[in-house]
C-alpha cells in the first residue's frame, strides 16, 4: 500500500465503485480489487461492485496500521532488519540538534547498520539503565583563547 492514502478521503456515507475509489486515491484499479481480495467488504455481489465508504476508510485504516512495529525507548528502528532492534553492546552516541533536542546514534546488533532515533535531552536521563550514553563535549574555539601563539608579536 502506497504510504500517502489518507483514509479520510473516503466519505462515510457515500458508496464507491472500484474506478471512484481508484480514482480518490490514485491507486489503479487492480489494486482496489487486490483490496476487494484481501478482505475489503462490498456492498452486494452484482455488478457494478459497491464498497461503502465508512468500511473503505476502516480498511485502509487498519491496512496502515497492520505493520507498526513500536520500539521501546532504548530501542532503534533498523532499516536493514525492519524491526527494533536494540544497541551494538548497548553504546549510544548522543549528538545534540537544540538545545532540548538530538540524534541518539547507535550500531545495530544484528547487523552493525547505523541506527538513528531523535530524542529529548530531558528524557535522556531514563536510559542510562539500558543504553551507554556518550555525550560530546564541545571543543575551546581558536579564536576565543586569553592566551596569545607564541609565534606572535603582540609583545614589541
Amino acid at each position: 500500500m502506497r504510504k500517502g492514502i489518507n483514509p479520510n478521503l473516503a466519505k462515510i456515507h457515500r458508496n464507491c465503485t472500484v474506478e471512484e475509489v481508484a480514482g480518490l486515491f490514485g491507486v489503479h484499479k487492480n489494486t482496489v480489487r487486490a483490496w476487494v481480495k484481501n478482505g475489503l467488504n462490498i456492498c452486494d455481489d452484482k455488478k457494478p461492485m459497491l464498497i461503502l465508504g465508512s468500511v473503505l476508510r476502516e480498511f485502509i485504516r487498519n491496512k496502515k496500521t497492520a505493520h507498526k512495529q513500536k520500539c521501546k525507548p532504548w530501542e532503534f528502528y533498523c532499516m536493514r532488519c525492519r524491526r527494533p532492534q536494540s544497541a551494538a553492546g548497548s553504546m549510544a552516541d548522543y549528538e545534540p540538534q537544540t538545545s532540548t533536542r538530538g540524534c541518539l546514534m547507535a550500531l545495530c546488533s544484528g547487523c552493525e547498520t547505523s541506527m538513528n532515533k531523535y530524542f529529548s535531552l530531558a528524557k535522556l536521563e531514563g536510559l542510562n539503565d539500558k543504553l551507554d550514553i556518550t555525550i560530546p563535549i564541545a571543543l575551546k574555539h581558536i579564536n576565543k583563547s586569553d592566551e596569545p601563539l607564541l609565534n606572535s608579536d603582540f609583545n614589541e
